[in-house]
This record gives structure tokens, C-alpha cells and sequence, in this order.
């Protein structure tokens, strides 16, 4: 987590993720950059993944919106330390600033700040960090609320004990050892996908044993669905974060099957982790 690039929109959220990355880069020297990305409010159409360029856009009248931006972006560090930060605010769509970002320079980590999406809004767009979790090649924190890294004690790790891969395994155990933190395995048994325990617990032993996992339990949570079962077992275990990897699912895909980690990113109130594997 040398590397943590930190989107903001100026809510409390992104002031609550900042502040994360600030305490993070304080034990580990990490280098931050802070960006916001002014959307165009006319000439667009929506896509799935962001706004497209305006047409025949008046550059003066993009300048004033940057200018402004920026003298928000000024607000909203007052009182931070802006010699740590790399700071930018740029003209575009937040979704493609951040995966424009990501391919010209390596981040090891995102951290940002999430109201969720819900109804109509969820189903067809999704909030811009649902899309980042999707395709975002690093890890994903969003944040909701004020975060102490020093009471990060315990993680909720969510799997199935079968779609797990070695880079987000290799992703996890780094993140237990930033923190120093229990990880709590857990396979979410529902009536539509059930497993015994006799099947489901060796299982969750065998990936803790492949990937020599120390610290750890491995537990098995009954509910109606997985999503609410992941947040349940999250409260049963008081964990200050959940993990979860995502295989990023996107257009027709995500309609039909949906993804579990982009839900329990729009609505669970906990720290989220998330890891996009292939």
C-alpha cells in the first residue's frame, strides 16, 4: 500500500476515506494522490461505465469548471497537510478518470468514500465506486464512515472455499499483515446454494492450509441470501471490515447473474476491501 490514490466528490465520505489514506500512509510511508474529476453537465450520453466526451464543448466555460473545482478541492483540504498529497482535479467522468489513472500509473491501493446506490439507480448505472470495484486492477476500500486503522482488528472474509485464486489470496494476507488482524473465513450457506458442513468446513480448511494462512477461523453462516448472510456474519463476528474478491461481471452478465461483492459494497455500512481477480 505504498501507492493510494484517494477520488473525491467533496462529501463526508471522501473526507472519511482521505483521512483513511492519511492514517494508512502514516505507518507505512505511502505516497497519496487526491483527484476530482469535474463532470461535463451537458453533451453526454450514458453509457454503462461513464459519461461519453460533450461535442463542440466551449473550453472557456470547461476552464471556469475546473477553476471552480479546484477552489473546491482548496476547501475541502483546508486543515490537511497537502505536503504529503498529490493533488489534481482534471475535466471528465470520475469513473474513467480512475481507470485512465490506473493504466498510466501503478496504485497499489484505491480508497473511496461510498453512499451506495439503491432501486432503479443500482440496477442500471450503480455507483461510480461499484464500477471501480468491477474493474479496478488493484484493491478497493470504500468507507462510509470515520475509520481508526488502529481498531482494524478483525476481518470478515467471504468465500465460497472454491473461487479463490492466488493474487487475491497473496492481496489478503497483506492487508492481515498491514493491520495485524484476525481473518474470519466464512462460506454463506443459502437454501439455493447449499452446502454440508462436512463439505463446506474442509473446504474453507483446504484454501487456509494451500495459502498458509495464520490467525484465522473458518466458519460456516446460514441465511436466506448471501448478501445479508455476509453482513450478518460480519456483525456475529464484530469485524471492521469485509473482505471480498470480485470477478467484475459487466453488461448483460451483470443483469442476469448481478455480482455479490457490488451489492454488499452498495449496502453494507462496514469498511469494505475488495480485490478484482480473473
Amino acid at each position: 500500500m505504498k501507492n493510494i490514490i484517494v477520488p473525491v466528490d467533496f462529501s463526508k465520505q471522501s473526507k472519511y476515506a482521505l483521512e483513511l489514506a492519511l492514517q494508512i500512509a502514516d505507518k507505512n510511508n505511502s505516497e497519496i494522490e487526491v483527484i476530482h474529476a469535474v463532470e461535463f453537465p451537458v453533451g453526454g450520453v450514458i453509457d454503462p461505465i461513464g459519461m461519453a466526451p460533450p461535442q463542440g464543448y466551449d473550453k472557456e466555460f470547461l476552464d471556469l469548471l475546473k477553476s471552480k473545482g479546484e477552489e473546491r478541492m482548496d476547501a475541502f483540504l483546508g486543515g490537511v497537510d497537502t505536503e504529503k498529497l498529490t493533488v489534481s482535479v482534471v475535466i471528465g467522468n470520475p469513473y474513467r478518470t480512475i481507470v485512465d489513472k490506473l493504466l498510466e500509473e501503478e496504485h497499489d491501493l484505491i480508497i473511496m468514500g461510498t453512499k451506495g446506490a439503491s432501486g432503479l439507480r443500482e440496477f442500471f448505472i450503480g455507483s461510480n465506486t461499484e464500477k471501480v470495484v468491477r474493474r479496478a486492477s488493484c484493491p478497493v476500500m470504500t468507507v462510509r464512515e470515520s475509520i481508526n486503522v488502529n481498531t482494524i482488528d478483525h476481518i470478515a472474509f467471504a468465500t465460497g472455499g472454491m473461487e479463490v485464486s492466488e493474487s487475491l489470496m497473496n492481496q489478503l494476507k497483506q492487508l492481515q499483515e498491514f493491520f495485524n488482524a484476525k481473518i474470519h473465513m466464512v462460506r454463506i450457506n443459502t437454501p439455493g446454494n447449499f452446502e454440508k458442513d462436512s463439505v463446506a468446513y474442509p473446504a474453507l480448511q483446504k484454501v487456509a492450509d494451500r495459502y498458509m494462512l495464520q490467525n484465522y477461523t473458518i466458519n460456516v453462516y446460514n441465511d436466506m441470501y448471501e448478501e445479508e448472510g455476509i453482513m450478518a456474519f460480519a456483525e456475529k463476528v464484530n469485524a471492521d471490515m469485509i473482505a471480498m474478491g470480485t470477478h467484475g461481471r459487466r453488461g448483460f452478465a451483470k443483469l442476469l447473474m448481478g455480482s455479490l461483492t457490488e451489492d454488499v459494497v452498495n449496502h453494507a455500512n462496514k469498511l469494505m476491501w475488495t480485490y478484482h481477480f480473473d
